[in-house]
């Protein structure tokens, strides 16, 4: 059985490239670029109307739903550790605000459409994100507070129990209540959202890496594979065993 998808993750970035169909209403724990490998999809926001776009920027914690019949999409998240969603922008062109979400006809999808047409190898999935994502820094906006960052940064590495917010809101200084609403404003979705994608991030790790799901879900703190997979369709819209059952190395 050939291998159907693509994942690369590191500290602050997450690719994949994988034939999709109906990705239904879920939401990422970080902005996403989408672009269509080989033609354009069908993107919605909740409550809203169909678009038929080639290339999308969808901020974190906007609620959205796919149609791709089948054909590959990438997707390429940056972390609020390493700039926000305006670092996104520079990947298209021509595109227009509906709801909250950025699509157009046009943008950087020739990159993508190389590595997953293995034009480009594998073992350069991160200088090419460097060079994907050499517009960051000017368009990273304002520096994250210290204090969230340091919260995020715990987030990202941790295995196991899910850290507690009184835990790092006491780190921060901060009450309960005021961590919760400078966490929101810098990272663009709540606490329990984000810590919710950090563990998926680590489970992903896990399984790109070579693990089984079982393991990978334990690792990363899911009581078992069913609650990982209940959260992957609520993060990504479909089941894992749509895009990471059979993965390219």
């Amino acid at each position: 059985m050939t291998a159907t998808a693509l994942w690369y993750l590191d500290a602050g970035r997450m690719l994949f490239i994988a034939p999709l169909w109906h990705n239904r209403l879920h939401q990422h724990g970080a902005p996403i670029f989408l672009a269509g490998i080989h033609d354009r999809f069908d993107l919605r926001v909740a409550g809203g109307e169909w678009q038929s776009c080639r290339t999308a920027v969808i901020p974190a914690g906007v609620v959205h739903e796919l149609r791709v019949h089948g054909n590959p999409v990438a997707g390429v998240y940056i972390e609020p550790s390493v700039a926000g969603v305006q670092a996104l922008f520079p990947l298209m062109r021509h595109a227009s605000e509906v709801d909250g979400v950025l699509t157009s006809s046009a943008g950087e999808y020739a990159i993508v459409r190389e590595l997953w047409e293995g034009l480009i190898p594998m073992a350069s999935v991160g200088l090419l994100l460097d060079d994907v994502l050499r517009f960051a820094k000017p368009r990273a906006g304002a520096p994250m507070d210290p204090r969230i960052a340091a919260s995020v940064s715990a987030l990202a590495s941790d295995e196991g129990e899910p850290i507690a917010l009184a835990r790092l809101a006491a780190e921060a200084g901060l009450s309960g209540s005021r961590f919760q609403h400078l966490f929101s404003r810098q990272v663009g979705v709540p606490f329990r959202r984000y810590r919710a994608w950090a563990r998926m991030r680590v489970a992903l790790d896990r399984i790109v890496s070579g693990s089984n799901f079982t393991a990978a879900a334990y690792t990363a703190g899911f009581s078992d594979q069913p609650h990982f997979n209940h959260d992957f369709r609520r993060t990504f819209g479909a089941p894992p065993s749509v895009s990471l059952a059979r993965l390219r190395s």
